[in-house]
């Protein structure tokens, strides 16, 4: 009995001394990690390396922010040293990023953090020695793993531009390329398609803008902030492909195919788009994809390219027709905003301005912050002015209402502020001055502009 008694006491003693060490052990961390935190944000990486290298090798699944902070850190580092030492930083960031996959999976996204460890190879590749067909790779296999959230659009860029370095070297084929242009264009589409909507329910639907809190305005300019950066690249990506895909090498391309991919929808869809995107809308070839398409899988698109084929025919009704159709066919309200706003363009074409802005009006309700809108319908008002005023006076005075219409573009889209701010300086050279209103007696005047317009302006009052 004294013996179980005295064993007993033991078990609590090294027990007791356990939850102690533990206990010791979580405060030494604790302490750690708020000594490199408060390093780490005052910038000061230097002196927080020490520290948070201690933690990282000593507890490396104790706190996310080993990780968070630990990548400011090691990319200061790389960004002040050289030789082997810069190799040395580049390797470890690219192990810290492996690392919060393996000790914080749930909480790391495997395609945003593969790509990230993938880009810090591709910027610093000369320094690693590292060749195109390696990086593809890696950028490839990252896609692969976690397409849905391999969003980064620098990375997509960079994951595009290799694989078009990699087809001008011989190592692959064209296919592959289109293929790749296609695949990374629709997931850009995508990502642009979910900020929009994201963006939409901070943007206002009617003249007065939406009053924010501080959360909401940041989360708006952080959207913001991602459709231009997605902006940018589509236009990057375009550059690069350049003249790889014109329509003297997609057409043998796709001729040469058709037979084997005419029963599938993602080729003849894909087919469809390249063609026309690159003008090659007077070929026989896509007459015949179109049709093979619409007979295999109608859908908006088939809609919209048939249409395209009677306007070239000079029928320009049955054309209409399937424009409008096409927009009944889309699943979602971008996608409608988008073929919505591609009919006013034809219309504004013709000049039929007011059936223009009756597209423009309906696409702006299905996606409010298509700023594009406001700026056409500003601009066929600013190009009406000497057409819908009944004087001279009111023919300027249109300019203000051009002026509304442009400032509201810039209010919905902030990659258009630029734009927005040429433009209303342009009409406000044009609208009366003040010394006018004055002379004229019409200052705080309510003047009807006629013609297609149809809209109301008032004076400033002086």
């Amino acid at each position: 009995m004294k013996t179980k008694i005295t064993l007993l006491i033991a078990m609590l003693f090294l027990g007791f001394n356990s939850v102690s060490a533990q206990g010791q052990g979580q405060e030494e961390d604790m302490n750690t990690l708020s000594i490199f935190s408060e390093y780490a944000k005052a910038k000061n990486y230097d002196a927080a390396y020490g520290p948070w290298m201690e933690l990282r090798q000593r507890n490396p699944k104790f706190n996310r922010a080993i990780y968070t902070y630990g990548e400011r850190i090691l990319k200061d580092k790389i960004k002040k040293s050289a030789g082997g030492e810069k190799i040395n930083f580049i390797n470890d960031l690219v192990k810290l990023y492996q690392e919060r996959m393996t000790y914080f999976a749930s909480k790391t996204p495997k395609g945003e953090f593969m790509a990230k460890a993938c880009q810090v190879k591709y910027d610093n590749r000369k320094d690693l020695n590292l060749d195109a067909i390696g990086l593809y790779s890696g950028f490839d296999t990252a896609y692969q793993a976690d397409q849905k959230t391999f969003t980064n659009p620098k990375s997509l860029y960079t994951y595009f531009s290799l694989m078009v370095d990699l087809y001008d070297a011989g190592k692959k084929p064209a296919q592959e390329l289109f293929n790749k242009y296609d695949d990374i264009s629709e997931k850009i589409e995508s990502e642009v398609k979910n900020y929009t909507q994201k963006l939409n329910k901070y943007v206002s639907h009617g003249d007065e803008e939406v009053q924010l809190s501080s959360k909401e305005a940041k989360r708006k300019k952080s959207y913001e902030s991602y459709l231009r950066a997605y902006g940018q690249i589509v236009g990057s990506i375009d550059s690069k492909l350049g003249e790889r895909a014109n329509c003297e090498n997609l057409v043998p391309l796709y001729t040469r195919d058709f037979e084997e991919f005419k029963n599938d929808g993602i080729w003849l869809q894909r087919a469809m788009n390249r063609m026309y995107a690159k003008g090659c809308t007077d070929d026989a070839l896509f007459v015949r994809i179109v049709q093979q398409k619409n007979t295999l899988e109608p859908n908006a698109s088939t809609a919209y390219y048939l249409g395209i084929l009677k306007e070239k025919d000079g029928s320009w009704t049955e054309a209409l027709g399937y424009f409008n159709q096409a927009v009944d066919l889309e699943p979602d309200s971008f996608d409608k905003a988008k073929r919505l706003s591609s009919i006013a363009g034809k219309f504004r074409k013709k000049g039929s301005y007011g059936q223009a802005r009756s597209y423009y009006t309906k696409a702006l309700a299905q996606n409010p912050s298509l700023g594009s809108a406001h700026l056409a319908i500003a601009q066929m008002y600013a190009k009406s002015a000497n057409n819908c005023g009944a004087d001279n006076f009111s023919k300027r005075a249109v300019y203000w209402l051009a002026i509304q219409s442009a400032r509201k573009a810039g209010r919905v889209d902030a990659s258009l502020k630029k734009d927005v701010a040429n433009t209303v300086a342009n009409y406000k050279a044009k609208v009366p001055t003040k010394s006018e209103i004055f002379s004229s007696g019409r200052s705080g005047e309510v003047i009807k502009i006629g013609c297609w317009i149809g809209r109301s302006v008032t004076v400033p009052s002086l």
